[in-house]
């Protein structure tokens, strides 16, 4: 059991005794403190792999002491045991509703306490295994994602240069240099479409998009005006699809509080993800807006490949692209990813429903903004 560590926080010394001298005897390495301000301190200079905690102690009592034990995100895995002398059901119900692993109410027989503990690291060392099999996953994932997605729009750039270059002294007219320019322009867009992408994503995840969100966030009573201009925003891109674009959405829709430009970028990735996937054909892209009860639905229709059901539950998450080795597909998977943050940011939801071949349907939902108080 080389490695395991215990932490036992327990204000009677006796027993914090005889609980080290049975966890020693299973050949743990054991920890102890007398109450939750010690714990943290000793948890500062040695990480446990399980925490076995009393409820009434002083200073800090067993459930301020895990709160502060969760608060730190590289604690927040390691699975709690409360001990007490409690044994009333609403104290058992708190303890497990603030997400202890288990509750031991004393006295205790000492087989009780090491199959709880034994459970609890079994779960843990599962739970490490997994994630770290998804770790490795994603970092494979990101790195074939990445090397594509880098390669190729460095390819346009490269070749229409090396092009160019060879070409000059047979450049007669702007309309040449034109089309070397294009080719160039192509590919550094999409390198900057991916490079704008990933230091959104650091904006997320570093808390600094959600700060933005609040200082910009209010309530806008013209909703079909906002969702009218992003559509306008896209209509040549979709006309040099060979895409129509067009807009159902109603005027009369109640206020919602939005970060408009975060608003705008998630349904603007909406948009752009129907237009990708609707090429060939005469294919159509609708953007409609409406009231369901408390809620605005915006929704993004198209005509497009469609999605298997089983892609369904991978779209939102980051560097996923469906049917990648069938299609070639422009972007990280990161779109659909950032969209649906940006939209939880505003108190929503993005919700998908698809048929391979026939199109998908993304769908917002937003809360209704609540009417200002009189008086």
């Amino acid at each position: 059991m080389s490695g395991q560590h215990i932490l036992v926080v327990e204000d009677h010394e006796p027993l914090l005794a005889a609980i080290r001298g049975i966890l020693e005897g299973e050949g743990y390495t054991v920890f102890t403190a007398t109450d939750g301000v010690q714990a943290l301190e000793t948890m500062e200079e040695a990480s446990p792999s399980v925490i076995v905690a009393d409820i009434m102690m002083p200073r800090m009592d067993g459930y301020s002491f895990y709160k502060a034990v969760r608060s730190r995100p590289d604690w927040i895995p390691i699975p709690f045991i409360f001990l007490t002398a409690k044994a009333e059901k609403e104290d058992v119900l708190r303890g497990k509703d603030m997400g202890a692993e288990d509750y031991l109410t004393k006295p205790f027989d000492p087989q009780e306490l090491l199959v709880a503990v034994r459970s609890k690291l079994r779960r843990a060392q599962d739970i490490q295994k997994a994630t770290e099999a998804r770790f490795d996953e994603l970092k494979q994932q990101i790195v074939n994602v990445l090397g594509h997605e880098l390669r190729t729009p460095l390819t346009y750039v490269r070749g229409y240069t090396e092009l160019a270059l060879e070409e000059v002294p047979s450049i007669n007219s702007p309309e040449d240099l034109k089309e070397f320019l294009i080719g160039i322009k192509r590919g550094a867009d999409r390198l900057n479409r991916l490079v704008e992408d990933l230091l959104f994503l650091i904006r997320l995840d570093t808390g600094r998009a959600a700060e933005e969100h609040r200082m910009l966030v209010g309530t806008h009573p013209a909703l079909h005006e906002v969702l009218g201009s992003v559509v306008r925003q896209y209509e040549n891109r979709a006309q040099d699809q060979g895409v129509m674009l067009q807009a159902e959405i109603e005027e009369d829709l109640p206020p919602v509080r939005i970060c408009e430009p975060f608003f705008m970028d998630a349904v603007g990735r909406l948009i752009d993800n129907g237009i990708k996937f609707s090429r060939g054909g005469e294919k159509t892209v609708t953007v409609s807006g409406q009231r369901v009860g408390e809620w605005i639905e915006i929704a993004v229709i198209d005509e497009g490949v469609g999605i298997p059901e089983e892609g369904l539950s991978q779209i939102f998450k980051r560097f996923e692209q469906i049917g990648r080795d069938e299609m070639e597909q422009q972007g990280a998977g990161l779109g659909l990813a950032i969209a649906q943050e940006l939209i939880r940011l505003h108190d929503g939801e993005i919700t998908a429903d698809s048929e391979l071949g026939a199109g998908s349907t993304f769908t917002i939902r937003l809360p209704v903004a609540e009417a200002p108080s009189r008086g």
